[in-house]
């Protein structure tokens, strides 16, 4: 039902209702009903008829908020796809330009590592591209079900604790939220040779904090790779979200990444 519809509809059924029946009160019953208890119905029949068209209306009115909303997930995921198909696009693009060039200098190791980059581009998207529109709508349904997808594949183990409100976040920060939690726990698959990862993300009120810690190897931050572990993608992104964004090794043993968005 059309926005205009329910205007009209709006105006024209308590001014018809509530118009007919002072009418009627009038011409013809007038004989029956004093003034005072002819006000009294009409201000009983005033409120009953309001509370059942508002009852109706806004049911209508959050039937088509739903609808609007799911829209703009499904679109927000199939934006996303399009972008993460352009990236894989031009990445392996470049990397195999760059294992041709290779192929032919006869640098056989460094045409292998062309090929391993490509690898990772592939299975990366493919964990990006698994989840269906349809799923993308709760971010902890779709992040618990990718999280234990990896756990399987990968051999190790995830120990969530993940505490969202409900549509704590727009369905474009929910994409960008999820491509830095897959970024980070591919690095870990490729780069950490961890063990055990715990992944902790919770928030309320506007505000919100990813933390996702391994038990891997760490990393030297002097030589620190953008290309290799993806840093450069999820600093990006984590602007984008208006958060802060930190990774470091830490003291005791593996790699602790925070975004963080203070309310």
């Amino acid at each position: 039902m059309s926005y205009r519809l329910l205007q009209v509809l709006a105006v024209v059924l308590p001014t018809l209702l509530i118009g007919g029946f002072e009418y009627i009160r009038h011409e013809f019953l007038l004989e029956y009903l004093s003034m005072e208890t002819g006000n009294l119905y009409i201000t009983i029949l005033t409120f009953i008829l309001s509370l059942l068209f508002s009852v109706w209306m806004f049911r209508i009115i959050r039937a088509t908020n739903e609808r609007l909303a799911q829209e703009q997930a499904k679109r927000a995921v199939y934006e996303e796809r399009e972008r993460l198909a352009s990236e894989l696009h031009d990445g392996i693009a470049q990397t195999l330009f760059f294992l041709n060039i290779k192929l032919k200098q006869g640098h056989i190791d460094e045409a292998m590592h062309a090929v391993s980059m490509i690898d990772n581009h592939v299975r990366q998207a493919i964990f990006n591209l698994r989840s269906l529109p349809e799923e993308g709508d709760v971010l902890t349904t779709r992040l618990a079900k990718w999280l234990s997808e990896w756990s399987a594949l990968t051999g190790i183990d995830v120990k969530e604790d993940i505490e969202l409100p409900h549509k704590l976040f727009a369905p474009k920060e929910e994409i960008q939220l999820f491509a830095i939690i897959q970024e980070a726990f591919a690095n870990i698959r490729k780069h950490s040779g961890a063990s055990h990862v715990i992944i902790e993300f919770k928030g309320g009120d506007g505000g919100w904090q990813l933390k996702i810690i391994d038990d891997g190897c760490g990393f030297d931050s002097a030589a620190i790779s953008v290309k290799n572990y993806g840093v450069f993608m999820m600093k990006e992104r984590a602007e984008q979200l208006g958060a802060s964004f930190r990774l470091f090794k830490r003291e005791t043993r593996g790699t602790e990444l925070i975004v963080t968005k203070e309310k």
